[in-house]
């Protein structure tokens, strides 16, 4: 592969760590079952990229430009998001494992991610307006002084969020939800 721009490709089991190094430059491009881990990908761009049961654990992502990304049964683990470069950042995640990655203080609007594990996962100062966190598991995931309002919460587990330490006007929870709304209170919530 060279440092060209590629787009409206196609690339199946490649593995990118017997590639040359980055940067990349992909545009429209469909990545399924590809090797990305414990790479370099700093600087690189994926534009109207989609990504279907490839591994970018512990992948570096320094400067490295994610726009309109989706993201399906991908294996993420340890990925510092917050590096990433943020004009035009946006995600989809679907069936995902984004366990002790970290998107600290980025501006994620919108952003929807499906049946996705985030255990561990850093969303501290994060901008997550109505974002979508469809029956996912957030525990042990950090929320602090997080923008969360008209996030739909509804259908996540395992969540601890602090009202009184995060924004989140007209988020929606469920009944079952409310133990890890109140956990700091230290109180018995019996059904």
């Amino acid at each position: 592969m060279s440092n060209q721009f590629t787009e409206d490709q196609a690339f199946d089991k490649i593995n990118f760590r017997e590639q040359r190094q980055g940067p990349y430059y992909f545009e429209n491009c469909t990545f399924n079952s590809c090797e990305f881990s414990s790479i370099n990908l700093s600087q690189s761009q994926f534009i109207d990229c989609s990504f279907n049961n490839c591994n970018f654990s512990l992948a570096q992502v320094e400067n490295t430009s994610f726009q309109n990304a989706v993201f399906q049964q991908c294996k993420m683990l340890g990925i510092r998001f917050d590096s990433c470069n943020t004009f035009g950042l946006s995600f989809t995640f679907d069936n995902c494992q984004l366990d002790h990655s970290s998107f600290y203080k980025l501006k994620l609007r919108k952003t929807l991610f499906t049946d996705t594990q985030l255990k561990e996962v850093d969303f501290s100062e994060c901008e997550l307006s109505e974002s979508v966190f469809e029956n996912c598991n957030l525990e042990n995931t950090v929320f602090n002084r997080s923008i969360l309002n008209k996030v739909d919460f509804r259908t996540a587990f395992n969540y601890r969020i602090d009202a009184e330490n995060n924004k989140i006007k007209k988020a929606k929870f469920s009944m079952e939800g409310l133990p890890g709304l109140l956990r700091k209170y230290d109180i018995l919530i019996e059904r």
